[in-house]
């Protein structure tokens, strides 16, 4: 496992710590800290350590270490000050599912651009884990199937068995960029963020998120926290209806 530098460690106990306090509270002056070497040297690290196939460029991980890690680094720090960057269009790649019959596809970022990505989300996400629901586990920091496991063996232990299953049919695909954006601006007061993630959306196509991309499962959750909201409200009014 990665760990992020004591100073940006810091700053997202404290990101998390202030958003925790204050539901309402809308940051800004977080760009700046997505521009900082620190942030994507360990966007870089976390990138490596996930591994994966180079994007739509071809450049592989061990090209980009035999030209030099600090060189790429510092060219994408600059044009993230510059605002001159502009992710690649993602390398699209289909994997079967449901036995064969169907596809996935893949969306696959450019090593470049997963490191930007990873950047904004490790900014980003102490902000909105904040606000996530105690019953969510999907890709979230700190959070393993285990423990999800051993929720609903909780609940099978105090006879709680009804089980209701929602699929939401090619989500990826479809999650429409207006909203996402409108769920971060909620939290987020600061327009280079914004600009940043609006060019991360529009590279993936006029609808929908990269399922591939880092940063996608973080949007992803924050699209569907309100029906987390939903569902853990009604396990409360559930639970005091038996208990009255």
């Amino acid at each position: 496992m990665i760990k992020a530098s004591i100073d940006l460690q810091d700053l997202r106990r404290r990101l998390y710590v202030k958003a925790k306090a204050e539901p309402s509270w809308r940051f800004w002056g977080l760009y700046v800290h997505v521009c900082k070497m620190e942030t994507l040297r360990a966007a870089y690290e976390m990138a490596k350590e996930n591994d994966g196939a180079p994007g739509i460029d071809g450049v592989t991980f061990e090209a980009i270490e035999a030209r030099g890690v600090e060189s790429l680094l510092e060219q994408l720090r600059d044009e993230l000050i510059e605002r001159t960057y502009k992710p690649l269009p993602s390398r699209k790649r289909e994997i079967p599912k449901d036995g064969g019959s169907k596809v996935r596809v893949l969306s696959i970022p450019a090593i470049r651009d997963r490191v930007v990505q990873g950047a904004l989300k490790l900014i980003l996400e102490p902000v909105f884990e904040a606000d996530f629901q105690p019953g969510s586990f999907g890709y979230r920091p700190k959070r393993t199937t285990h423990e999800a496991i051993k929720r609903v063996a909780k609940a099978i232990a105090e006879r709680k068995t009804r089980v209701l299953d929602l699929d939401l049919r090619a989500y990826f695909d479809n999650v429409r960029h207006d909203r996402i954006l409108e769920k971060v601006a909620l939290r987020v007061d600061d327009g280079d963020i914004m600009h940043l993630l609006r060019l991360m959306l529009k590279a993936s196509g006029k609808k929908g998120v990269p399922q591939g991309g880092v940063i996608s499962p973080l949007l992803s959750n924050l699209y569907l926290n309100e029906v987390d909201k939903m569902l853990e409200r009604a396990r409360e009014v559930i639970a005091a209806a038996k208990g009255s």
